[in-house]
């Protein structure tokens, strides 16, 4: 049957399921912009499908099924720039994963693939559903209700039984009830019948009148305490449902909040429903499906939230020893092994700034003693072998150990227990470390991994033996910043006991975020490490340190080790520093780091320069307009910055050359902003070399821009770059340079 005419785009991979799914839509009235089938993806694969259906004006939604990612970094990069304009709402098969995964750390036992994909949908800021009728019903949420303040949810009914059934459902499934103000309270009072629920859910009683609904109602849609509300229905004789349903249209035509609506019963119902409907209400059969409604909102919402956070500050990682993190690994390789020894991992670690205790090799009972009374007591004594991945497995960890004596027969026990539980294992000798004593430190896992699709993966989660058991565990993608890691810790039920509780101080979270962060950057460093544990690592009030460590090492596969990692961190080889006019100022692709300095930046120029940019007179910019601009994605898009440290150290952003290509990578637009102060002084020549020079570099064939016809000065300096300019009607040129040609003799200017 041909498919009815809508703004939801499909989008399969499975053409068995488009025709399902055109089938189930056509019964229930919904229709289509586009519905596509991808086939095997031989020319278009679902990346290039993303990037048109974002640019496209009768596609208000995005919906995806998929099976398998072949291009990650292609796809991350579409999915992250359409779910900035549209949503885009994915499902994806192949959840369980048969058989067991052979993996020599925890951190590879504990990331599966499903979790992965979660991690890789959040990060782009998409919605993930779970089945066909969870995805139509997000579709006619997000359709109706783009924005939600906040996850407090109230829920009133005339009936107890569907205002439970609505609570449970959220509550179980994360989300949160509203604990209503003392105003509110009064003002329900004063509304309804003694008798009522005097909580939330907000049972109005069975006797209620539209009158009765409606007053409710509006006091809710404009309560502070309030996020949503979800509004239940139970068919009674008292009241007719559609004139409820126009009290309740009427009460929220100027809500601050939005509502979902349940209306319980079956044809009765229609015509409640169809006010609904038609006042762009989101409306289910049951309690369930409109609270699982309220939390994709949520969810959504959060991972909208997440692509416009802007990180505290930039990790400085100037002092992270990344040539003495290669010596290491490329000896270990060299010797043809695929793991580091623990006390080579913990140097590796402290490199990148990531506490650890103090741990040294000793190959023999005598010597483990000796070096044990070197570091002082109480010490612990581990087994160290290429063989044994977990060394509690073969009882390789003693504890506690107060003298030398005690050391040296720990180490005879262990070397008795591996011949015993694991004869064929080799033993490299043992480790001795310090005791870490911090009764009130939290054990985590803190790890690293290699995705078959994604490439390298983090992970933060329940540390300790049992870590594997309990799966309490969040899966995050490099490059990671603090925002980014704290989220991850936020998504574990481990983060709760790094709260105060009973007398305990609160976990110094930010010091776990930036063990996180650091981690991170090492393994966009060093392209031959394959995972990495850190378990436990110990997080207390007073900061953070490691207690084991486990690294494994493998030859890089591909010339170019960014390529392995699904999103392009910080190109920090774009760096440069220059003279100008005396000055030494750094270039440097922006960060999010920036979005301060760049607000001050647009602060300082005058109206009419602003105007000439922007094509409009324009003085308030939004932060999610300065996100945008800072959180770029470097596969598609270059901004430089030119920047200098001012006497109070703080940093002061002077221009900003920008440059957007195409997904294809054959044509990219310019723009260009100077601090007011230093127009007409030669820094927007240099800021435009620098992006032209990057572009050809890349391989992009053309580069243009607008200009208005009274920008002079700027249209003087693209010609004197080569630029050839031409109207386009009006009062705006446009100048556009072949890239692939060999650039024309540049003409000297002052500008």
């Amino acid at each position: 049957m041909p498919a009815k005419s809508g703004q939801l785009a499909f989008v399969s991979q499975s053409g068995a399921l488009c025709t399902a799914v055109l089938d189930w839509a056509h019964g229930r009235d919904i229709g289509f912009s586009h519905l596509i089938s991808l086939g095997n993806s031989a020319d278009v694969d679902l990346a290039d499908t993303i990037d048109y259906l974002a640019r496209d004006s009768s596609t208000n939604a995005i919906v995806l099924y998929i099976e398998s990612i072949s291009r990650p970094r292609k796809f991350l990069s579409a999915a992250r720039a359409a779910a900035r304009i549209k949503p885009v709402i994915t499902i994806k098969s192949g959840r369980v994963e048969e058989g067991a995964r052979a993996a020599r750390s925890h951190t590879g036992a504990l990331a599966g693939s499903d979790d992965v994909y979660d991690a890789v949908i959040r990060r782009a800021g998409m919605l993930r559903v779970q089945s066909i009728d969870e995805l139509f019903d997000a579709v006619e949420t997000l359709t109706y209700v783009r924005k939600i303040s906040g996850d407090r949810l109230a829920i009133m009914t005339n009936g107890g039984g569907p205002g439970v059934i609505a609570a449970d459902s959220v509550v179980m499934s994360g989300g949160h009830l509203a604990t209503l103000s003392d105003d509110t309270l009064a003002k329900l009072d004063a509304a309804l019948p003694a008798t009522w629920s005097r909580a939330n859910p907000i049972d109005i009683i069975g006797d209620a009148t539209p009158q009765r609904f409606r007053a409710t109602a509006e006091i809710l849609a404009h309560a502070p305490e309030i996020d949503a509300v979800l509004f239940a229905y139970a068919p009674t004789a008292v009241a007719d449902a559609s004139e409820v349903a126009h009290a309740i249209v009427g009460a929220f035509q100027s809500a601050q909040h939005p509502i979902f609506a349940n209306w319980m019963g079956g044809s009765g119902m229609d015509a409640a429903r169809r006010i609904f409907e038609q006042a762009h209400i989101p409306t289910f059969d049951t309690p369930e499906r409109a609270g699982r409604a309220f939390l994709d909102l949520v969810e959504y919402r959060r991972n909208q939230l997440a692509l416009l956070e802007t990180p505290t500050s930039a990790l400085a990682d100037s002092n992270n020893d990344r040539a003495a993190v290669r010596r290491i690994v490329a000896a270990a390789l060299s010797e043809g092994r695929t793991m580091l020894s623990e006390v080579e991992a913990k140097t590796v670690l402290s490199a990148y700034g990531i506490p650890v205790v103090k741990t040294v090799i000793a190959q023999s009972e005598d010597e483990a003693g000796l070096r044990a009374t070197e570091i002082g007591y109480p010490v612990a004594v581990k087994l160290l072998s290429r063989d044994v991945s977990h060394k509690t497995d073969v009882g390789g960890v003693v504890l506690d150990l107060e003298n030398e004596s005690e050391v040296k027969l720990a180490a005879a026990a262990i070397r008795r227990r591996l011949s015993e539980f694991n004869p064929s294992a080799r033993l490299d000798g043992f480790t001795v470390q310090e005791m870490a004593r911090r009764p009130d430190a939290v054990e985590v896992i803190v790890g690293a991994a290699t995705d078959p699709t994604f490439g390298p993966i983090l992970l933060f989660g329940h540390g300790g033996t049992a870590a594997e058991i309990v799966k309490d565990r969040a899966i995050g993608l490099p490059p990671l910043n603090d925002i980014l890691a704290r989220d991850m810790i936020s998504q574990t039920r481990i983060a709760r006991l790094l709260s105060a509780y009973r007398g305990k101080p609160t976990a110094d979270t930010g010091a776990a975020a930036c063990v996180l962060v650091q981690l991170s950057q090492l393994v966009v460093d060093i392209a031959e490490i394959t995972e990495i544990d850190i378990n436990p690592l110990l997080v207390d009030a007073d900061g953070v340190i490691a207690l084991d460590a486990r690294i494994g090492i493998a030859r890089a596969t591909v010339a170019d080790p960014i390529a392995r990692l699904s999103i392009r961190p910080y190109p920090r080889e774009l760096e440069e520093t220059i003279e100008f006019e005396g000055q030494r100022i750094l270039l440097r692709p922006i960060r999010p780091e920036d979005e301060a300095a760049h607000a001050k930046l647009l602060s300082s120029i005058n109206p009419d320069d602003i105007r000439l940019r922007f094509f409009g007179a324009r003085r308030d910019f939004r932060h999610e307009d300065l996100a945008r601009w800072t959180q770029i994605d470097y596969d598609r898009e270059m901004a430089f910055i030119a920047t200098i440290i001012e006497p109070d150290r703080t940093a002061r952003t002077l221009g900003v050359v920008r440059a957007v290509t195409d997904p294809d990578n054959v044509s990219a637009e310019f723009a260009i902003l100077i601090d007011a102060d230093l127009k007409g002084r030669g820094l927007g020549r240099i800021m435009m070399e620098k992006i032209i020079a990057y572009l050809r570099r890349r391989g992009t064939k053309r580069i243009e821009g607008q200009i208005m016809a009274e920008n002079r000065r700027m249209l003087q300096l693209v010609r004197n770059l080569g630029f050839e300019v031409r109207a386009l009607g009006g009062a705006v040129s446009i100048a556009g340079m072949d890239l692939t040609q060999i650039a024309k003799a540049i003409k000297p200017t002052n500008t």
